[in-house]
This record gives structure tokens, C-alpha cells and sequence, in this order.
């Protein structure tokens, strides 16, 4: 964000949380944005009812900006051979755990360009920043919700998304790099991925995008948000470094795993996308899939969903979708206010070295 939009939000601290579904909640969202920073809530697998419920509960712990995140994917391509292939393939797991894989595959979450619901949820409570995730909003709702008041962000993985959203009008860019914890934000999964560095892609969609941009992928402490800076990117945002904070959603199993150093990879078998994902059962039962084997998101992740709670319910709990970027051995697990607070010290420190 240009330092301009920062002073319009009222932001202090240009440090972004990263809106992780799953993981982030309305107290971790409310505890950034009321240490300076812009906390968010990713409600990408939210219900309409279940989105509206979030943000208002925001709302009520902070009066200050923070960032609500949806998912813009294409509608899946039904392919019912290549389901039926992948459930068998699974059911070995299932009934080592005793338990059966789902008969068919559901498509399980609803893109938001698909919703009039969602936006009008978001018309009703109005927050001050919206971002979108694999994709882009129609021109219409995009308008509505300029109308709106919201400021509006999306995330791009090259620069050739980085024009689309340009053009399509929004307020600013989330470049995430190869690091990055989590889903690729790639608006075409099936076509190659660039796998650019953070620094790389950057760099690259600061020299021609005249828009403000955020560094994301990999970046875990304050040194690292300074560094980003001197990339030209106006702001960082971290997600890994939020995940063991108390606020977070995140299970027993899956703090523990982040606390373990396991290291990360990225795979498409939990969700049907590419994603950043620490180590476990699932991603080393799924090494040996290629990707036209694995159903398309997100019926792959109806699978995935029901394998977990198969395995869990057996006292297992490596078949968890336990999102994390490449820095995860640095995750600590200080309060989300307190994080930040921790991150902007030490981004203060890295800047006066850096004058040194």
C-alpha cells in the first residue's frame, strides 16, 4: 500500500495479517488491527451466515481497519471417473482407520463471484478492506463495493495477474512468492506456475504496476518485513508467523507439527490447488499422485476433509491440511498483538541499520 492508503486506513504498522482460513478468527483479526497492524479474516470456506456472524464479531472488538479475504476460483470441471479413481485410491486409508470414503465428491465451497449472498453480506457490514484470492470479482460486484466504501486487494502470483487486477480497478496487489504458507493464489491452476521468490516477483510488479504492493511468501519477522521494503513493496504480509499465536484456530495437532521444524511442500492433493502444506501423512501419502490423477478443487478437498476426520477420530493426526510457509521454523507463539508489536521493534532496528 502506498503510505497514503496506510494513513487512510489508519494504519501505524505496515504489516499485514495474512487472512488464513481456518486460522485466522475475529480475535486474532481484532488484536492486529488494534496493535497498528491490519489484521483479517478468511472466509473464503465461510457459509454467508457464517461470514456475516465473523465480521460483525470484528467489528465489535476493534473499531479500526481490518481485511476480510474470499476465494475467486472457477467453478469445477466435473471429471467422474478421475473421483471415483481418486476415492479408491483413498480407501485404503479409510478403512485403516475403520472407516469408508465418502460415495461421491462434493463441491464444497461456492466462489464468491458466484454469490450475491456474500455480497450482500458485505455491502451490510461493509469493512474496510476486501481481498480476493484465485481470482477476481465481477466488474459489477467490484463496483458495488466501491460504492461501498471497501478498498479493495487481490493477490497475484505473476506479473501477468498483477495487470488483471490493475485493470480490473482494485487498490492493490499481494504478491506472493513461492514461499508463501497456504494456497497458491494462481488464477488458472492447470496452466504453468512461474514459482517466483518473493523478492523476484516483487521487484517485478513494482517496476510496472502502478499500484501499491504487498510482499508476501516466506517473510517472518520484522528484518524481513524492512526487506520487503527496500523491494519497493509498500507493506508485508505474514500468515506462517500467526499460526501458533493463542488467537489462532489452529488444532493441538497442527501447533505441535508447525513446533516439530517439519519442513514444507507443496502439493495439490489435500485441496485440488497447489499449496504450501508442513510435511505429514497425507502430504507423503499423496508424493507418488500426478496432478490429473487428483480431482479439481474443491472436491478434492471433500475427500480430504472427510480422510482427516477419518483418521483423527482414530487418534491420528497427520491427514491435517497444515498450511505453512517456508519460514515455519521461525513461528513463535507471543499473543497476536504482542507479535506485532515484536515484528514493527524489529523493523524499526533493521531500518536504522540499514541508514547506518
Amino acid at each position: 500500500m502506498s503510505s497514503g492508503l496506510l494513513v487512510e486506513l489508519g494504519l501505524e504498522i505496515p504489516i499485514l495479517q495474512a487472512p488464513m482460513a481456518g486460522v485466522s478468527t475475529p480475535a486474532m483479526a481484532a488484536a492486529v488491527s488494534n496493535a497498528g497492524g491490519l489484521g483479517a479474516l478468511g472466509l473464503g470456506a465461510s457459509t454467508p451466515e457464517a461470514a456475516h456472524r465473523a465480521i460483525l464479531e470484528t467489528q465489535a472488538l476493534t473499531s479500526r481497519p481490518f481485511n476480510v479475504n474470499f476465494f475467486c476460483h472457477a467453478s469445477a470441471v466435473r471429471d467422474g471417473t478421475r473421483e471415483r479413481r481418486w476415492i479408491e485410491r483413498a480407501r485404503p486409508l479409510f478403512e485403516s482407520f475403520d472407516a469408508t470414503p465418502p460415495e461421491t465428491l462434493e463441491e464444497i465451497y461456492a466462489p464468491f463471484q458466484t454469490s450475491d449472498a456474500m455480497l450482500e453480506v458485505l455491502l451490510a457490514t461493509r469493512p474496510a478492506v476486501v481481498s480476493f484470492h484465485f481470482g477476481l470479482p465481477r466488474p459489477a460486484q467490484i463496483e458495488a463495493l466501491r460504492q461501498a466504501g471497501c478498498r479493495l486487494i487481490a493477490t497475484a502470483t505473476s506479473l501477468a495477474e498483477a495487470r488483471q487486477i490493475a485493470a480490473s480497478g482494485l487498490d492493490a496487489v499481494v504478491a506472493q512468492g513461492w514461499a508463501a504458507g497456504g494456497h497458491r493464489g494462481v488464477f488458472d491452476p492447470s496452466a504453468p506456475d512461474e514459482q517466483r521468490s518473493t523478492q523476484a516477483l516483487t521487484r517485478e510488479i513494482v517496476r510496472e504496476i502502478p499500484l501499491p504492493v504487498i510482499a508476501a511468501g516466506g517473510l517472518m519477522d520484522g528484518a524481513d518485513v524492512q526487506q520487503a521494503q527496500t523491494w519497493g513493496a509498500a507493506a508485508a504480509q505474514l500468515g506462517t508467523a500467526f499460526i501458533g499465536c493463542p488467537e489462532s484456530a489452529a488444532d493441538e495437532a497442527y501447533r505441535a507439527r508447525l513446533a516439530s521444524r517439519a519442513g514444507t511442500v507443496m502439493t495439490r492433493a489435500i485441496s485440488g490447488r497447489p499449496a504450501r502444506c508442513l510435511v505429514n501423512r497425507f502430504t507423503a501419502w499423496a508424493e507418488s499422485a500426478a496432478a490429473g490423477d487428483i480431482p479439481p478443487y474443491p472436491c478434492a478437498y471433500d475427500l480430504g476433509k472427510a480422510l482427516n476426520a477419518a483418521a483423527r477420530a482414530r487418534g491420528e493426526s497427520g491427514f491435517g491440511a497444515q498450511w505453512a510457509g517456508t519460514g515455519a521454523s521461525r513461528a513463535t507463539d507471543l499473543g497476536a498483538g504482542e507479535l506485532i508489536q515484536r515484528l514493527e521493534a524489529q523493523r524499526q532496528a533493521a531500518s536504522r541499520h540499514d541508514r547506518a
